[in-house]
């Protein structure tokens, strides 16, 4: 049987900036259950009643699992709109077999 190397374990980088006033996560690597609760956190953090739209670059997440999705879905509950710029081919990909695609917007 395969160990797991603790090594491996997987790792999303997450930036937070300021854009025109509305806030921007730059994620990299991994959205999975081991790194939703960093990633969840820092949306937290800067998420606000008047939060009208909130956007994840997603240019270089390379994996995203249902934990990932759920993060998403959550955070269209605290803002009016979310948006997810380039998104690569299986983040979108996910999106659209979801059936999210209208509640999260994907831009370009």
């Amino acid at each position: 049987m395969a160990e797991l190397d603790p090594a491996d374990e997987a790792s999303c980088v997450v930036e937070v900036s300021d854009e025109s006033g509305m806030p921007v996560i730059r994620l990299s690597g991994e959205l999975d259950l081991v790194t939703v609760d960093s990633v969840r956190a820092a949306m937290d953090a800067v998420l606000t009643e008047a939060t009208e739209r909130l956007i994840f670059e997603v240019s270089e997440l390379e994996f995203m699992d249902s934990s990932g999705i759920a993060l998403l879905v959550s955070a269209s509950r605290k803002a009016e709109k979310v948006e997810l710029r380039n998104p690569t081919l299986i983040v979108r990909r996910l999106i659209e077999l979801t059936g999210l695609a209208e509640l999260l917007i994907m831009v370009p």
